[in-house]
């Protein structure tokens, strides 16, 4: 087993000690908490001296990079890790955009340029869209597998214009002689996901880490297989990676402690106004996430929302995307990250609220145990 790839996450929607607050997917103007005096509850808004510090923090702790997420509920990917460039020396940034809004050739040079000037720092968040509002703000009104079906030329154009001189006439992209002033050097690797039908061809040819939520290790296993059927037909191989949220402590009882004591924070009306928007995601690997708590979503003890042991599902009752987390004593976790890495998972883009504080404590407790079992150079 090849040593693993630890990467963390930047808050740009803005952070807290709570799971809501200008959260993904949850409507605009639920859970802003600002802090009544004398709590530790005040939201941590994402301006560019926060995110340095989340930066510097994952940059110091030893994190491979950060993911930086895409949609209007969230600041600019591209412009803010462009910011924080200048702020890290060796982290990299996984950057997360949409294809659909953009020119592939245009993309292709935004990359080569962010790789020139961040000196090989850049990597490539391919984000298909799946919330059909967030989609409509764009002026997209394709269905699913017209994205895929776009996402897929896109990406070939992309390649191709890193290669130069290249000419490619399809349904989506008409593009003559695409290029770039260079080909960026080393080429940023390409993360890609999706659960659908659609999804799993496109990642066989153009993901070079396939991506999944954090589904409970039997279901990632059925996913990994599935991926990897598709690429031995393309004759590609294909590294995987998996986004989960992280609540690690000294012991068991502190870690759930702190589950319960999120759990104990949420307002039912907000759990209910976020589930109404998270049901209308066209998203296949939303609707999973969500089928993982459809039948919990009133239970008021953290243990009732554990789907396999220390995995917690209680992060996406609020929130899109992401919505479980690895919680326990820092053994634990690292047990369960070992029967994550176990079925293949090489990559692991991690989070924990607040996350300056939640970086430490996973590097500081389970990386050790991940580097004396080998799993970690």
């Amino acid at each position: 087993m090849s040593s693993l790839k630890i990467h963390w996450f930047l808050p740009t929607t803005g952070d807290g000690r709570t799971l809501v607050g200008g959260g993904h997917s949850v409507p605009k103007g639920v859970g802003l908490p600002t802090g009544a005096p004398g709590t530790a509850g005040q939201f941590r808004e994402p301006d560019i001296d926060y995110l340095a510090q989340v930066a510097r923090t994952a940059e110091h702790l030893d994190y491979d990079g950060v993911l930086t997420p895409t949609g209007t509920w969230c600041e600019d990917a591209w412009l803010t890790t462009a910011a924080l460039v200048r702020e890290t020396e060796r982290l990299k940034f996984l950057v997360a955009f949409r294809p659909g809004v953009i020119s592939p050739t245009l993309a292709a040079q935004m990359a080569a340029t962010f790789q020139r000037m961040s000196r090989g720092r850049l990597l490539l968040n391919v984000v298909t869209g799946g919330e059909p509002t967030e989609q409509a703000r764009f002026g997209d009104h394709s269905s699913p597998a017209e994205r895929y079906a776009r996402t897929d030329e896109f990406l070939s154009v992309v390649r191709g214009a890193w290669r130069g001189g290249f000419d490619f006439h399809g349904e989506h992209y008409d593009v003559t002689d695409a290029r770039t002033r260079e080909a960026p050097d080393p080429l940023p690797r390409i993360y890609f996901g999706g659960s659908s039908a659609p999804a799993g061809p496109v990642a066989a040819r153009h993901a070079d880490v396939y991506l999944t939520w954090g589904e409970p290790p039997a279901q990632v296993a059925e996913k990994l297989d599935w991926i990897r059927g598709l690429a031995k037909q393309e004759g590609r191989e294909v590294r995987f990676g998996i986004r989960l949220h992280v609540l690690t402590r000294d012991t068991t009882e502190a870690a759930w402690a702190q589950a319960q004591s999120l759990l104990d924070d949420l307002d039912p009306a907000d759990v209910a106004q976020a589930q109404a928007a998270l049901a209308a995601s066209e998203s296949v690997g939303q609707q999973r996430m969500r089928a993982l708590h459809e039948s919990r979503r009133d239970v008021t003890d953290a243990h009732d929302l554990e789907i396999h042991p220390g995995l917690w599902a209680g992060v996406g009752l609020v929130r899109g995307g992401a919505g479980t987390a690895l919680v326990g004593s820092h053994t634990e976790v690292a047990d369960l990250v070992e029967e994550y890495a176990a079925l293949g998972i090489d990559e692991f883009i991690l989070s924990g609220y607040p996350h300056v504080e939640e970086a430490y404590w996973f590097a500081e407790g389970v990386k050790p145990i991940l580097r004396h079992r080998g799993l970690l150079a």
